[in-house]
């Protein structure tokens, strides 16, 4: 499976296209809308989620409720767009038009794309970089993997993300007793974090970064279950599942770290405080005495628990500006002021959902796919069946 997006933060819309979705899949705007809401909300969010209320067309793709196996297309209007037509618009305007908008950005941000995408295009105003840049097309992704959801829910593989930590703030408390009661909790969060007492400060501290025109990151993790062993491969570099998942973390804008399990913390631990022992039950077949390398080893899934993490740095859009220069002029500035956030790390979790997601159900279509949600499941439970057999 692949897909493509399209569109600007300010554009009128927003279009995911998606290729080789298995033809039977139980899907409808709804399940897409459920995830789409999830995005929007979170404590520290900015005047922009005030205006959009995202809902997906499906334009392509499904008929009655059911995937076709043929290009999936999905669309989210900017309900925003209507006030930037003229500025966001595909149609020539002529000089006059241009200078009368005075809205040419020259003076780029500090952590953004802004100056090193208008050198590699050859962009004067950065309003061409910024909009495509921006983190409102992680809308169509999570649209996106809001289908790769219902594929491995069809599957019996459930995926959960939550927040671990904000501004310095670390969750104590996270020993849930299933992924049913981790979304239960999180989802009643306005931060996602299933430490209710941690919660509150980190909205005390989102609160603080706000009054003083700053912005907090933080860390979230996400944890699938149910993935059948060896999915993935240790064969060749680029079909390691360990490094899709690295990269689909990290594709989301301001992710700046990854790891698994215990992650960087086996730097510091001896090898038999880091590898899981390996054992047998009779209904179970093999598994992990624990699960430190966060259920991947050689580029596989063990059948254990995938625990993925990342680490999302400040939004770098600040109401206290940093010092920047203006292109045109070579002055010291500061930077501009785009409408933002001071914190979308609850926001990001459901992102890092919906790409790991995508990565966990491309891999099963690649590797049992054959073009029907039907047999694909039948294939998987027979892995299952060998797993636990061998």
């Amino acid at each position: 499976m692949r897909y493509l997006t399209a569109g600007e933060s300010h554009g009128p819309q927003l279009t995911a296209i998606i290729e080789g979705v298995p033809a039977g899949l139980q899907i409808t705007k709804e399940d897409i809308n459920h995830e789409l809401l999830r995005r929007q909300k979170g404590y520290g969010r900015g005047r922009r989620m005030q205006i959009e209320k995202d809902q997906v067309k499906i334009t392509s793709g499904v008929r009655h409720g059911r995937s076709l196996g043929s290009p999936i297309a999905l669309v989210v209007e900017n309900k925003d767009w209507a006030h930037w037509t003229k500025i966001m618009g595909s149609e020539p305007i002529s000089e006059e038009e241009e200078k009368e908008m005075k809205r040419q950005l020259s003076r780029p941000r500090p952590g953004h794309a802004d100056l090193n995408g208008a050198i590699k295009y050859g962009h004067r105003d950065m309003r061409n970089v910024l909009e495509r840049s921006s983190a409102r097309e992680t809308t169509v992704r999570v649209a996106a993997g809001a289908v790769a959801k219902k594929i491995l829910s069809e599957l019996g593989i459930q995926v959960a993300g939550h927040v671990l930590e904000i501004g310095g703030i670390k969750a104590e408390h996270t020993n849930y007793t299933s992924i049913e009661d981790l979304k239960k909790v999180t989802e009643d969060s306005p931060v996602r974090c299933f430490d209710s007492k941690a919660g509150k400060e980190m909205m005390a501290a989102i609160d603080k970064a706000k009054e003083h025109g700053d912005s907090i990151g933080g860390i979230v993790e996400v944890i699938v279950e149910g993935v059948p062993v060896g999915l993935g491969s240790y064969v060749h570099y680029d079909r390691k599942l360990d490094s899709k998942l690295a990269a689909a973390i990290l594709s989301i804008n301001a992710f700046k770290g990854v790891e698994f399990g215990i992650g960087f913390e086996a730097a510091r631990k001896n090898g038999s405080e880091v590898h899981d022992e390996i054992i047998w039950d009779d209904e179970k077949g093999y598994t992990r005495a624990t699960n430190r390398l966060g259920g991947l080893e050689g580029g596989m899934t063990t059948g254990m628990p995938i625990v993925v993490r990342g680490v999302m740095k400040p939004i770098p859009t600040l109401y206290k500006p940093l010092k920047s220069v203006d292109i045109e002029t070579k002055e010291p500035f500061s930077a501009s002021i785009e409408r933002s956030d001071s914190c979308a790390v609850p926001a990001a979790s459901v992102v890092a959902e919906a790409v790991i997601a995508w990565e966990i159900a491309s891999a099963i279509v690649d590797q049992f796919g054959v073009d029907q949600m039907e047999r694909i499941a039948e294939n998987v439970e027979k892995m299952r069946e060998l797993a636990r057999e061998f």
